[in-house]
């Protein structure tokens, strides 16, 4: 798989496991936008804890971006809640499942096929809030993304993103569906470059996404460094007996980062 392929790979693996009614591709009920509606909500940027609402606020009235956020949940979610919602998603059938909820209960949702590491699609200063699930993970490239976070935030602005902590990336993959942890990895991780050809092809034979493992410095720091402020973490789990990680740590995150008022 040469360099410049992951991004249309994940998206047919993507588009592949929507048809398969991954967890994440599974759309939200009625009962739970009309629950939205009445302003009892909530929304996760990680496997299973959800967002404290001291993060979220009011979100009636606020332009949000769902940032490789596709799937029929999040997004969906934010409207009934009052938002005005866009979804960007490098998987049409992930859009799909966003335009699949908004169309049954009368929302609206702009949906936009595209890459979380290029948002050129939108002007600088459009949106209030971003939230970026847990998905940076099949972006080969993660700075780019809270670069492009930051310009279309406008000041006083929010971006909620979840991600995996790095430490998921240590061991090799393939003894970890077996319940076993083999330190076979470095980090940064990459199933391109780092895992052997044979193991590779077991992905794509599977039609299974290729992730990557990046460093907490590209992870946090690159927020930082592409000037916000952050203000709140937490850490997070699969609460699952298959999970061979979860007695030891947890192996997810979410940050909340600021967009200053000002630029110093």
């Amino acid at each position: 798989m040469k360099s410049e392929e992951p991004v249309s790979y994940n998206r047919k693996a993507w588009d592949n496991l929507a048809s398969k009614n991954n967890e994440w591709t599974v759309p939200v009920s009625a009962e739970t936008i009309a629950e939205a509606r009445q302003g009892d909500w909530q929304i996760v940027l990680t496997p299973e804890k959800p967002v404290p609402r001291s993060w979220l606020g009011s979100v009636s009235g606020a332009d949000i971006l769902c940032l490789a956020g596709g799937g029929g949940q999040q997004a969906p979610i934010l409207s009934a809640a009052g938002g005005r919602v866009t979804t960007l998603d490098n998987s049409s059938e992930q859009l799909a499942r966003d335009r699949l909820v908004a169309e049954r209960e009368g929302l609206e949702i702009r949906t936009v096929l595209g890459q979380m590491d290029d948002l050129s699609e939108f002007a600088d200063q459009s949106f209030d809030l971003v939230v970026h699930p847990c998905s940076n993970c099949f972006a080969p490239r993660i700075r780019p993304v809270w670069q492009e976070a930051f310009r279309v935030l406008r000041p006083g602005g929010e971006l909620l993103s979840g991600f995996a902590n790095p430490v998921r990336y240590l061991f090799d993959p393939f003894q970890m569906q077996q319940g076993h942890l083999v330190v076979k990895h470095q980090i940064p991780y990459s199933d391109l470059r780092d895992l052997p050809d044979e193991d590779r092809q077991k992905l794509i034979d599977a039609n299974e996404p290729m992730e990557f493992g990046h460093t907490l410095t590209d992870q946090i720091g690159g927020q930082i460094d592409a000037g916000f402020v952050i203000s709140g973490l937490y850490e997070d789990n699969w609460q699952i007996q298959e999970e061979p990680l979860s007695p030891y740590l947890d192996s997810f995150m979410a940050t909340r980062a600021t967009r200053p008022d000002s630029l110093t």
